[in-house]
């Protein structure tokens, strides 16, 4: 019954005893003939006890290192287990003293040249040791000092009272600048631990109470596992407490020596101890213990027991053969299911009455339970319906196509957390498939070869992508690959995933694409989670249709019809844009007016389908012409407009030419048999031709005026329709 307390009192106390003895052993003289010092020969024994109390210190260093505190149910239940941090220190605090004092006698006694050596020693306990240890350890240098003094006698006063001057300076210095500095700096610390303990202790509580009263909007972003590691938090906090609360009051109530809640653990054949409220030291210190004696029987009948005296030993949460007296065992059901048993012990045999208290107190815990688990849930349906309305909200925003596969991508990723997502768009007429867009989640393993993936096309095949398109379903069933030889997309790129989710983008009732999610943790895509992913997948693939609508109808109030050329309207917009970006960077710019020469004639001897198509080789010609930052575009009629950024006159006259000389090369068919065109170009050159739009469009036009009037299919400069009026003028 004694031994249990006996063995942790020896597992606390033993380094204690060891380093008193060691001072006992110092302060007695035994160490005093381990030294050489005088000639004398060292002692075996004076040198076995001096490597002794330095193997005392260097034990109580090392387990002061990896000291590692009882966990808060040990220190509940025995009082040696709440009083081992104390008795570490003290052994530190003695072995100290002990091993300084033994130096200091094997190199001198009062007269060595180490005694700064215990003027440090005394320093580092005022300032760093707790003041309980730090009071021990000047206690025990005092004696070990006077100690000293009795063995060297009068010839020792002298260097003794020079001793305690230093020693007590020392203490006082150090106790009342540094300790002080110290003390404040770990009052500093701990209350910013108290403060970051409390929030995270309360932050499920906080986030309760402000997600009922607010929305989703109101509060700071939060990923879908921070979300569940708060709410995991907070119900463990809560259920640990009042479980805790209802143990404490249950055990004063029925006077019980031990208060125990068992929990079915992973295994049938144990119990894992949840919360314990004891008097006794003999409750033992394992997570789990196995399911017999009395324990076996309430698990097995699922029935409150109680008996008046148990066997030593037939109560497994105890040590030993420990006599616990009376017993009491309430189950714990949740529906038809066995969750745990509360027991309870003392000497005195239960009432019936108590016996009725504890099955309250049984139902109180499972209660608290039941509520944080329906809290949970609600909670968790809550936040994912949340994320589900805001990606549906950011879908609906999304014009562009590249807009809403980003969006498509933090819409998904909103529900659940992924490491890639893919999205392709199938090709009906051409039975092909085409990557268009990755995500990859910044730090995830590789899944996939992204590289190989990027622009990917692939045609009908076995893989899980086009099975998807043809089904317009999503795949794999369960949310999980059977095997890595599964192609997704095709043979040559595997997915190494534990979840893997491909889903139909459905519009009008027709497959336009994928949407594939994949992730190396297992269960990412549960059958709730697939349902919301795939009303989204829905989503994404009307908003994408949107998209390219949007596209079209864009392409229709910016492009001329016939040509594809950017037309006038959008013309003269890009082109004031182009020149107040050329006047803030100070870079030159030039326009290029063009006109196909006697195309009236055209459409007279040709019909105007021909002249249309005249038109289409035109506008073909200066599209392969002009640079990505050029704006080519129709002006009117047989008009076109040339805008060059970043082009001085010399090579705007280049270009020029060059458009002349190609427009000059096209044969033309008809029904008359072909035929050619040529072209004349007015140039006037930004800033030096004008400083704004309309005055650039003028001098242009000026030289496209004299170019068709001096003979046609050339290239004017206004810098040369200038040269020309003087010359005419002055003749």
């Amino acid at each position: 019954m004694t031994s249990r307390p006996l063995r942790r009192a020896l597992r606390v106390t033993g380094g204690f005893w060891a380093a008193v003895l060691a001072c006992t052993a110092v302060g007695l003289g035994v160490v005093d003939q381990a030294s050489p010092l005088g000639g004398t020969h060292p002692s075996a024994v004076a040198v076995l006890f001096f490597a002794s109390v330095v193997a005392v210190l260097i034990s109580a260093l090392t387990r002061r290192m990896h000291f590692v505190a009882p966990t808060a149910r040990a220190q509940r239940v025995s009082r040696w287990m709440r009083l081992a941090p104390s008795f570490a220190d003290l052994e530190v605090a003695l072995a100290l003293a002990a091993a300084t004092y033994a130096l200091l006698s094997v190199t001198g006694g009062l007269h060595s040249d180490l005694y700064p050596l215990l003027y440090a020693v005394v320093a580092f306990s005022a300032t760093f040791q707790t003041r309980l240890a730090a009071g021990l350890t000047i206690t025990a240098v005092v004696a070990l000092e006077l100690s000293l003094l009795q063995r060297a006698g009068s010839d020792g006063l002298a260097p003794a009272i020079y001793h305690f001057v230093f020693l007590f300076g020392a203490l006082a210095v150090h106790a009342l600048f540094l300790r002080g500095l110290v003390a404040a700096n770990r009052r500093d610390h701990d209350i910013r631990v108290r403060s970051e303990v409390v929030k995270q202790r309360e932050s499920a509580r906080d986030y309760r109470l402000i997600s009922v009263a607010l929305g989703a909007e109101s509060r700071a972003p939060r990923t879908r596992r921070e979300e569940e590691q708060i709410l995991q938090a907070g119900s463990v906090a809560t259920i640990s407490a009042s479980i805790y609360h209802s143990l404490s009051l249950l055990h004063q109530a029925l006077e019980a020596r031990s208060c125990v809640l068992l929990w079915r653990g992973d295994s049938d054949s144990e119990l894992k101890i949840k919360e314990v409220v004891s008097d006794c030291d003999a409750i033992t210190e394992e997570p789990t213990i196995a399911l017999s004696g009395v324990l076996k029987a309430v698990a097995r009948d699922g029935q409150a027991l109680t008996m008046g005296h148990c066997k030593p030993g037939q109560i497994s949460y105890y040590e030993g053969a420990f006599d616990a007296g009376a017993f009491m065992g309430i189950p714990v059901i949740q529906g038809k299911h066995l969750r745990g048993i509360l027991c309870l012990d003392r000497q005195a045999p239960f009432t019936e009455k108590e016996r009725e208290i504890a099955e309250r107190a049984a139902q109180q815990v499972l209660v608290a339970i039941r509520s944080e688990q329906v809290f949970s849930t609600v909670e968790k349906a809550k936040y994912e319906h949340e994320r589900f309305y805001n990606a549906s909200a950011l879908l609906c925003r999304a014009l562009t196509m590249e807009q809403v596969q980003d969006t498509a991508f933090d819409a998904a990723a909103a529900i659940v957390d992924y490491d890639i997502a893919v999205l392709t768009l199938h090709d009906a007429d051409r039975a092909r498939h085409r990557v268009t867009s990755v995500r990859v989640k910044d730090g995830a393993p590789e899944v996939v070869n992204v590289e190989r993936l990027q622009g990917l096309e692939f045609r009908d095949n076995a893989g899980l992508a086009s099975m998807v398109v043809k089904n317009k379903h999503y795949l794999p069933t369960g949310g999980a690959p059977r095997d890595s030889s599964t192609p997704v997309f095709n043979n040559k790129l595997r997915f190494q995933c534990e979840s893997l989710l491909v889903l139909p983008l459905l519009s009008a009732d027709e497959a336009i694409g994928t949407l594939t999610l994949a992730s190396q943790r297992r269960g990412q895509f549960r059958k709730d989670v697939r349902e919301m992913l795939g009303v989204i997948s829905n989503q994404v693939a009307v908003s994408m249709q949107n998209a390219l609508m949007y596209k079209r109808m864009e392409t229709m109030a910016t492009t001329d019809g016939l040509t594809g050329l950017t037309n006038h309207r959008s013309f003269q917009e890009r082109f004031a844009d182009l020149v107040e970006r050329s006047q803030r960077h100070g870079h030159q710019a030039a326009m290029l007016l063009c006109d196909v020469d006697h195309f009236k004639n055209v459409n007279d001897t040709y019909g105007h389908p021909v002249g249309d198509e005249v038109l289409r080789q035109v506008a073909r010609v200066l599209q392969e012409a002009v640079r990505k930052i050029d704006i080519p575009a129709r002006y009117g009629g047989e008009e076109f407009a040339v805008v060059l950024e970043a082009t001085d006159l010399e090579g705007a006259l280049g270009l020029a030419e060059r458009i002349r000389e190609d427009v000059g090369a096209l044969v033309l068919d008809s029904e008359q048999g072909t035929f050619g065109i040529t072209m004349s170009i007015g140039v006037a050159s930004f800033p030096a031709d004008g400083a704004d739009p309309p005055e650039l469009i003028e001098h242009a036009d000026m030289s496209l005026y004299h170019a068709k009037e001096s003979g046609r299919n050339q290239v004017v400069c206004y810098r040369d329709f200038q040269a020309a009026r003087k010359a005419r003028k002055a003749s």
